[in-house]
């Protein structure tokens, strides 16, 4: 298991009229989370597609269990369980600054060969990065 966590603060414009974060926005906060997850092995999105590797999300799950608000200082905990091969899969857990969980998910994406545009496994450097934590 390699697990992050973000912090982010719920802006204004991610808010709807009841001042709670729009259902829509947690697919960003996920996304944001992945992002993060990455850059702490030390590999960028950016890196990835420089070498004709691209994610895109197969699948995306997401259950509210209470609100975000505006201006709420939330940490977004991504953990990766398993090793990834084609597909890398992320559970993702969403708490305000009061340690209560707002909201639970996962998110699978795939490794794209740009080039072939077809599904290849998992580049080596990230193997060599993740590998190790599931021995």
């Amino acid at each position: 298991m390699i697990k992050n966590e973000t912090k982010l603060r719920v802006r204004y414009g991610e808010t709807d009229q009841m001042g709670y974060v729009y259902y829509g926005i947690y697919a960003q906060y996920f996304e944001v989370g992945r992002v993060e997850w990455l850059r702490k092995l030390g590999v960028s999105y950016k890196s990835l597609e420089e070498n004709n590797i691209m994610l895109p999300v197969l699948n995306l799950n997401i259950n509210y269990l209470k609100p975000a608000k505006y201006d709420d200082l939330l940490t977004i905990v991504t953990t990766l369980n398993k090793k990834p091969l084609i597909k890398i899969e992320f559970n993702l857990e969403v708490y305000n600054q009061n340690s209560e969980l707002l909201t639970t998910g996962s998110t699978t994406l795939v490794f794209i060969d740009m080039i072939k545009n077809k599904p290849t496994k998992a580049p080596q450097i990230l193997q060599e990065k993740i590998y190790p934590s599931f021995n």
